[in-house]
């Protein structure tokens, strides 16, 4: 296969391709793989709407019995606005996981007792220390995850 290339004096040199090399030689596979990864990079950007801020939500969290033991408890929630207008008709699931590996996380339904306030019943099954995660849907579609550190959960 023979390649053209002309020259600024305008005369033309045939320069001949080597069997084993391919069409793309190592710096414009690279210029190419480049310009590949930019293209992708500009399209997944401009295709995405800009993140807003999240909304202002203040979360008060009891955890009773206190100190926390094995067995079960109860987490109380009190979501309220920036006004302080209690945050009704969310969803909020509950993840609690131990702080290290080993154990399987616990899962529970918060469910609104008054406006703006949620409960759920938790079982912690061992001693140590534990995560609770809360997986909130608010009710304009907004999601919100926020973490509660259970340090000490006693044994029985």
């Amino acid at each position: 296969m023979e390649t053209w290339l002309a020259r600024a004096s305008g005369a033309a040199t045939i320069r001949k391709r080597r069997p084993d090399q391919g069409v793309f030689d190592g710096r414009s596979m690279q210029r190419w793989l480049a310009g590949l990864g930019w293209a992708a990079a500009l399209f997944i950007t401009s295709c995405s709407r800009p993140a807003g801020p999240p909304p202002f939500v203040a979360i008060e969290q009891t955890i009773l019995p206190e100190p926390a033991r094995v067995g079960p408890a109860t987490i109380s929630l009190k979501l309220t606005d920036a006004g302080g207008k209690p945050v009704t008709g969310a969803q909020i699931a509950i993840e609690a996981d131990m702080s290290h590996a080993g154990m399987r996380p616990v899962f529970a339904q918060a469910m609104e007792a008054e406006p703006g306030r949620y409960q759920a019943r938790v079982e912690f099954p061992m001693a140590g220390d534990w995560v609770v995660l809360l997986h909130i849907a608010l009710p304009g579609g907004k999601k919100l995850e926020r973490q509660i550190d259970v340090k000490g959960v006693r044994p029985n």
